[in-house]
């Protein structure tokens, strides 16, 4: 059983993964988040992150790999997942609601140009759409990391990657490979001359 479980799931993700590497539109939009991403940080901007639960915790480890590093040493870039301010968290929730929490952070944090990617397997978690929203208010670039569908948010999406399937756990291995795919591109673009010689 735990065999046959394994390799079923292996295999989940294999096919989902080939399903991405063959739709052309999404991987054309893949590049375009890449280049808006690239030109938020030309302009010294920020990209910011947003989602909950195991997308709460996606939106952190991809804001790491930009303000920490990816491949190579390099000067840091601006990028926070919304939620790590836990005492922020828990006044905004507490004082109005759990919806508002990622949309007045936003207000305050971001500005035209910036870069929001709001995560959401279902993309229907309304306090990711409301973020969403106030971005597009400000004149920030909205993108959406979603499931099959797109969901609500897919309205707030400047560009939206919607994995094309309704398994979540799937749908979040996804969402991470592309997401370390847009952090590969962006160091890349950014800091040429601070990639290790390949001699």
């Amino acid at each position: 059983m735990t065999h046959s479980l394994i390799s079923k799931n292996l295999q989940a993700s294999i096919d989902l993964k080939q399903r991405l590497l063959e739709d052309d539109a999404l991987l054309q939009n893949v590049r375009a988040v890449a280049d808006a991403m690239i030109k938020c940080y030309e302009n010294e901007g920020k990209v910011l992150f947003c989602g909950n639960g195991g997308s709460a915790a996606d939106a952190q480890h991809l804001s790491a790999e930009l303000s920490g590093r990816y491949y190579f040493d390099r000067p840091p870039l601006f990028a926070e997942a919304l939620h790590v301010n836990t005492s922020y968290l828990t006044a905004v929730a507490n004082d109005y609601s759990f919806d508002h929490i990622y949309e007045r952070i936003t207000q305050c944090m971001g500005k035209t140009g910036d870069v929001l990617i709001g995560m959401s397997t279902s993309g229907n978690s309304r306090n990711v759409i409301l973020a969403m929203k106030k971005a597009q208010e400000l004149g920030m670039t909205t993108v959406g990391f979603t499931g099959a569908g797109g969901g609500k948010l897919k309205e707030h999406c400047d560009f939206l990657l919607a994995i094309p399937s309704t398994n979540v756990p799937r749908i979040q291995e996804c969402h991470m490979l592309v997401g370390h795919t847009l952090c590969e591109m962006v160091e890349a673009a950014m800091f040429p001359d601070f990639r290790p010689s390949q001699d």
